[in-house]
């Protein structure tokens, strides 16, 4: 089986939708995942997903399901060092590499930040959408892996966004999500493969194939958008 997560096209979040860009780049992936064979396509119920998905279903007839537990992951939580609420990747990295906790695949979303807002409970939300998703296409989770009750080569294709995807990769990989939260980066409309790998019958791990690919935007000469990372180096005003 093989998972597709696709962050958005660039969007203007002022309106929940996408810039003059992001329309650019919705378009040209859409003509990239039409020559995908896609079994099931999900959705975030933000508009900017929503807007980004619908230009594939436009051009392939396909439909997708909308699935609340797919929108961003936004979920307030305490900056001890600022004083302010903040997304939980938001979080400048002399203070957050502080935190061993952070680092913890598994004890990073019980952390003394992370314990400020509701992120176990959204994080419970999302992992188990993903697994009950796996489940009904035949891979059950057990522990940190998968067992097989129903080998298949299908594609399921995920509308989402950058913090909700580190979430899921997360709990595929077993990788701490504020790592990949702060230390990794997906543009506007990127694609990202994750693919079970199942070297003993009746037992699958995922393992990411691709990771941000946006070649669809360099065949076309399309430049691919920064939204979301804040800058390469410091200047006066900056985030």
């Amino acid at each position: 089986m093989k998972l597709i997560f696709i962050r958005h096209a660039e969007p203007d979040y002022a309106i929940d939708s996408l810039t003059e860009k992001g329309w650019r780049e919705a378009k040209l992936l859409a003509k990239r995942m039409s020559k995908v064979e896609m079994d099931a396509i999900y959705v975030s119920p933000l508009g900017r997903a929503q807007d980004t998905c619908n230009e594939t279903l436009k051009l392939t007839g396909q439909t997708a399901e909308t699935m609340d537990w797919l929108q961003e992951f936004y979920v307030p939580v305490t900056d001890p060092w600022r004083g302010q609420n903040h997304h939980p990747w938001d979080y400048y990295p002399a203070n957050w590499t502080k935190c061993p906790e952070l680092y913890d695949k598994d004890g990073w979303v019980d952390s003394p930040i992370m314990s400020t807002g509701p992120v176990r409970e959204r994080f419970d939300a999302v992992v188990q959408g993903l697994d009950g998703v796996l489940a009904s296409h035949g891979y059950e989770r057990c522990n940190s892996y998968y067992k097989v009750t129903k080998a298949n080569e299908d594609t399921l294709v995920f509308f989402c966004h950058f913090g909700v995807t580190c979430v899921m990769l997360s709990h595929l990989c077993g990788v701490s999500a504020p790592v990949l939260w702060q230390q990794f980066f997906l543009a506007p409309s990127s694609v990202t493969v994750a693919c079970t790998e199942e070297r003993l019958r009746g037992e699958a791990c995922f393992r990411v194939k691709q990771f941000g690919d946006i070649s669809h935007l360099y065949i076309e000469s399309e430049p691919p958008s920064d939204s979301g990372f804040f800058m390469e180096t410091w200047h006066e005003g900056g985030k």
